[in-house]
C-alpha cells in the first residue's frame, strides 16, 4: 500500500510540473523616439512644369517623366508671327531631353526634333540647323547643338501652365 501512496503521490507531482503556467506577454509600448517616414513613390511618372518669355512671346511646357520617358505638351504664344501648340515625346539622355515636338501651327501639322539642356530646374532650348527627313525636320548635327542663348524655361505653377495649353 504505501508502494500505491507513494506512486500516486509521484504521479500527482509529475503532473503538476509539466502545467505551463500562462506568464501574459509583456505589453509594448510605442517607440516614441521612432517617426514615421513618409512613402515616396519613385516608380510613378513625375509631372513639371514650365514657362518661358522673350519679350512679348511665351513658351508653356507640361513634362511627365515616367523613368526617363518623357511625354507633354508645348505651347509657343508668339505676339507678331504663328503661334504653335502639340504633344511632346521622347526620352531623357543624361541632363538632355530629346523630344520630338508634333504640333499644329496655321492649320498644318508638323514634326520637329526639340531638345532641352535640364540644369538646375531650368530647361534651355537646343539651337541648331535643322534638315528635313521623312516628313520631320531634325537637327542636322546633335553635336553641334548649342545652349548657349536659347530659350530658357523656368519651373512654373502647373495650374497656369495647363489653363495656357488649353487656349
Amino acid at each position: 500500500m504505501k508502494k500505491l501512496i507513494l506512486l500516486g503521490a509521484v504521479s500527482a507531482f509529475l503532473i503538476n510540473c509539466n502545467k505551463k503556467t500562462e506568464v501574459p506577454a509583456p505589453k509594448v509600448e510605442a517607440d516614441t523616439i521612432a517617426v514615421e517616414e513618409p512613402v515616396i513613390d519613385t516608380l510613378g511618372p513625375k509631372s513639371f512644369c514650365y514657362i518661358g518669355t522673350t519679350g512679348k512671346d511665351s513658351v508653356f511646357a507640361s513634362i511627365d517623366d515616367n523613368l526617363g520617358t518623357i511625354t507633354g505638351k508645348l505651347s509657343y504664344k508668339n505676339s507678331e508671327k504663328d503661334s504653335s501648340k502639340g504633344d511632346l515625346t521622347g526620352f531623357k539622355s543624361g541632363d538632355t531631353l530629346k523630344l520630338t515636338y508634333e504640333f499644329s501651327s496655321e492649320g498644318k501639322k508638323s514634326k520637329r526634333d526639340i531638345y532641352f539642356l535640364q540644369k538646375d530646374n531650368v530647361l534651355t532650348e537646343g539651337i541648331g540647323d535643322h534638315k528635313e527627313e521623312d516628313g520631320q525636320s531634325k537637327y542636322a548635327d546633335e553635336k553641334k547643338i548649342s545652349y548657349k542663348d536659347g530659350q530658357k524655361l523656368t519651373p512654373a505653377d502647373c495650374k497656369i501652365v495647363n489653363e495656357a495649353l488649353k487656349k
